[in-house]
């Protein structure tokens, strides 16, 4: 379909919904075919549903009948807003639902009392730089998103070593 026709038919027959852990699977799918989204430590299915546990309702599909066209994982820590995994399959790409998406996130997120949220997009991901661009994000200068393993890190020294 054309992005036309898929704006179009999009109002009548698009549904979005919380996501549910019943989703994994599809929306693993649907992240490997978008460009530039990466699958990494914390994608597994057992996080992503802990994830889900401590955010409850902040995280969005979309529907066309029974197949996930979009998702979006969306959370806070108490003081910002992340949203992450933010996908469209690439037949409805360029009619809004990425936006829609995006704007259910953020109602959930002001209904807790969130004011700012963060999202991280790759250096090499053009088109989803543009698109958060188009959604009137903000690039941080100054900031370096930076990252350790919890798991492979030492333990913290004691007072006896």
């Amino acid at each position: 379909m054309h992005a036309k026709v898929v704006g179009a038919y999009m109002k009548d027959t698009i549904r979005t919904r919380e996501f549910s852990i019943d989703d994994y699977d599809a929306a693993v799918e649907l992240w490997k075919r978008v460009e530039g989204l990466e699958i990494a430590e914390g994608d597994d299915k057992e996080s992503v549903a802990q994830f889900l546990t401590r955010n409850p309702g902040l995280s969005r599909v979309a529907t066309n009948g029974s197949v996930i066209v979009g998702v979006s994982l969306c959370g806070h820590d108490g003081r910002r807003g992340h949203i992450y995994h933010l996908a469209v399959h690439p037949r409805y790409q360029g009619v809004g639902l990425g936006k829609r998406l995006v704007q259910e996130c953020f109602s959930g997120l002001r209904d807790a009392g969130i004011q700012r949220a963060i999202i991280l997009v790759a250096n090499d991901n053009a088109r989803g730089r543009e698109f958060w661009r188009r959604c009137d994000w903000e690039e941080l200068s100054g900031a370096l998103a930076m990252g350790k393993d919890v798991v492979a890190a030492s333990p913290p020294m004691t007072k006896d070593e």
